[in-house]
């Protein structure tokens, strides 16, 4: 069965609906050995052989579902022709072909979703309600009057994280949203310094280091076609702890950095004479009232026996 060339390539999971017009356009893709740069060409997988980029486009490939937790200076696409570090260089072990959907700055963090299923990923892209949770450090703190203005503009959820260290908010908006928040904060005098998305239609990074990542569940993905249609996701509940923000999660070092240096005691470090005794090997004072140092049977004077 006949089929458009954009919608056979991302059934392939080569790359989304989107991105496959681009190669076509680009002049990447070959039907029979013949190249094709209109994209509203037809062709049947069955029968046509299919080239993108050189690579036979086969159709029995296992649908992937990645979630993957991107650190900073890392840029969200499979190759870059800057020599960068790219979402390829962190998918060690996954030997499916799979794209990411949707976009993430150079200097952000956090989650992104990357798959071989082009029908899924071109419901995301299209879709202009996907519920996305973020953290957002700010240069100033907010008010109560700026934080109800940019709701109203914006339609996001804004709120403060525990914590009086930083500017840190959680934000929960649609992507479509998300440059207009950001652009508003900068014109307001609250520029953002530091993005991480947390969640996606209702999926936590949760435990997920930076670079690592992991097969979403049958019910994640159900979750994100749902999303894709339209469907209100409740968001989850936040733990206590995760409501207290990045700044609060320190590990030892940090914490001993913040302390300071040890006290070290005077006398540490210092030689005894022989049989000098120590700061701490002394004996301690006898009780108020007693005679002496205050050992049993010395200075004491000795109580009469009844008789």
């Amino acid at each position: 069965m006949e089929e458009r060339l954009q919608k056979i390539i991302a059934r392939a999971g080569i790359a989304s609906r989107r991105h496959a017009e681009e190669l076509i356009a680009s002049g990447l893709v070959t039907v029979n050995g013949r190249m094709v740069t209109e994209p509203g060409t037809k062709a049947d997988p069955s029968r046509d052989h299919i080239k993108v980029s050189g690579k036979l486009v086969r159709m029995d490939a296992r649908p992937v579902y990645l979630l993957l937790n991107k650190p900073a200076e890392v840029v969200a696409t499979m190759s870059d022709p800057e020599g960068r570090r790219s979402l390829r260089d962190l998918l060690q072990g996954v030997q499916e072909r799979v794209f990411p959907v949707g976009r993430l700055e150079y200097h952000a963090t956090g989650a992104m979703v990357l798959t071989n299923d082009g029908e899924l990923a071109n419901a995301i892209l299209q879709s202009s309600r996907m519920p996305q949770s973020w953290q957002f450090k700010l240069q100033t703190l907010l008010t109560f009057e700026e934080i109800a203005q940019l709701a109203r503009t914006t339609g996001a959820r804004i709120a403060r994280m525990k914590g009086p260290e930083a500017a840190w908010y959680e934000v929960t908006l649609s992507e479509s949203r998300r440059d207009v928040l950001r652009n508003r904060l900068f014109q307001t005098g609250h520029p953002v310094e530091k993005m991480k998305r947390v969640g996606i239609a209702g999926i936590e990074l949760g435990r997920l280091g930076p670079g690592e990542h992991r097969e979403l569940s049958a019910a994640e993905v159900n979750s994100l076609r749902r999303a894709a249609a339209g469907e209100r996701i409740a968001p989850r509940e936040k733990t206590r702890a995760e409501s207290r923000g990045p700044y609060r999660q320190r590990g030892p070092r940090e914490l001993r950095a913040k302390r300071g240096p040890r006290r070290q005691n005077p006398s540490e470090g210092k030689s005894r004479a022989p049989g000098e005794k120590g700061r701490f090997d002394r004996r301690p004072p006898g009780r108020p009232g007693r005679k002496g140092p205050g050992r049993r049977g010395e200075g004491r004077k000795e109580r009469p026996r009844p008789r």
